[in-house]
């Protein structure tokens, strides 16, 4: 592709359609262009000719047929993730989908081979894992400041009623297959990537008011070589369980999140040396020493916190505006993919065995 504007069709005008990609595209008017919309509510369509200045169609199939377009954003629900990718990536155009790209490994393979067959960008959309403080959580971790990490917990829940269509298991709903893939994204960036990880998951559905996928899930991975990773998703957490995330390594840890991150660690060079007790206590007494403590924080800048999305993380806009970024140097040739499809892959096949191991029942019409 030459180094022009590119042209944007996005399916689905709905809360990450319009509220993430929309808002970020039309901030970019160097970079790109919004031509067309697809949505089935007549409402968001005149809002899509009278913001954007696009055609708007009803169904995803008739934008896809008109074309105009370079780049097919793929914000549909997630049951069309995989049909309208393939459909788009056949019909000539480029595509970013939202997440979950899929339900299964099978599926999302399809998708890879659409991509390779056609020759055309296939790019999965993760923007909490360009987040200002999950880069400097990568930067501390891999500093070696904290030693071997040994076990990270992180809980993405808060406490609310759902009744919409993302708590039917029909529509792919859930809070994994909704809130899982952003942590579980970030999750395997904190894991070996030569490690497979062993799997071990408890969901639930306790939803009143009509849903039948799970409103609760503990996850845990591990793995030889690996830390021990647990993650807690749920809608009953009334109090907060401490930060976003706990990482605890043989030299120090870290605690925060979004907002903010602190850490403490030592150097053992630095530290007393001591003499191992081949008996009994001294003193009737446990072993004590103060350690040579170096504690450090970081936080976000508060112009980069506003019109953040999300409720069980806040996200902000810049991670969107760097995913942009990236594929627009992608498709002129000038830089390669930040999210992966190898990476996402792994991520699926770990919400497919989460599911396995929790078969849930179907609510009947």
């Amino acid at each position: 592709m030459q180094d022009k504007i590119i042209r944007i069709g996005i399916a689905g005008q709905g809360r990450s359609g319009y509220k993430i990609h929309a808002e970020r595209l039309t901030k970019k008017q160097d970079q790109y262009r919004i031509t067309a919309v697809a949505d089935q509510l007549p409402e968001r369509r005149a809002d899509a000719r009278n913001e954007f200045g696009a055609r708007a169609y009803a169904d995803y199939k008739d934008l896809i047929r008109a074309g105009g377009f370079d780049l097919f954003v793929n914000a549909l629900p997630s049951p069309l993730h995989v049909p309208a990718t393939i459909e788009a990536l056949q019909a000539g155009y480029h595509v970013v989908c939202e997440k979950p790209m899929a339900k299964s490994v099978a599926d999302f393979d399809k998708m890879v081979a659409a991509s390779k067959k056609t020759g055309l960008l296939l790019a999965p959309f993760q923007n909490n894992r360009l987040q200002p403080f999950f880069d400097k959580m990568m930067e501390i971790i891999q500093s070696g400041v904290l030693g071997k990490i040994i076990y990270i917990r992180t809980t993405w829940s808060y406490f609310s009623r759902r009744w919409d269509w993302q708590t039917l298991q029909q529509n792919m709903g859930g809070c994994l297959f909704n809130t899982g893939p952003h942590v579980v994204d970030q999750a395997l960036m904190l894991f070996p990537e030569n490690v497979k990880p062993k799997i071990f998951c408890r969901m639930a559905c306790n939803n009143q008011l009509g849903g039948d996928a799970e409103d609760f899930c503990a996850l845990t991975l591990y793995g030889s070589g690996a830390p021990t990773i647990e993650i807690n998703i749920s809608s009953y957490l009334a109090y907060p369980q401490g930060e976003r995330y706990s990482i605890c390594g043989t030299l120090g840890g870290l605690s925060g999140g979004e907002f903010q991150l602190r850490w403490k660690y030592y150097d053992p060079q630095k530290a007393p040396k001591q003499k191992f007790w081949k008996k009994w206590s001294v003193d009737r007494q446990y072993p004590h020493e103060e350690l040579p403590w170096v504690e450090k924080s970081w936080q976000i800048e508060q112009e980069k916190t506003k019109n953040a999305v999300g409720y069980t993380l806040r996200s902000f806009p810049i991670g969107a505006e760097r995913f942009y970024d990236n594929i627009h140097n992608v498709l002129h040739g000038k830089e390669e993919l930040i999210i992966t499809l190898p990476q996402v892959r792994r991520q699926i096949a770990i919400l497919e065995e989460a599911h396995r191991q929790n078969k849930l029942p179907i609510k009947k019409d």
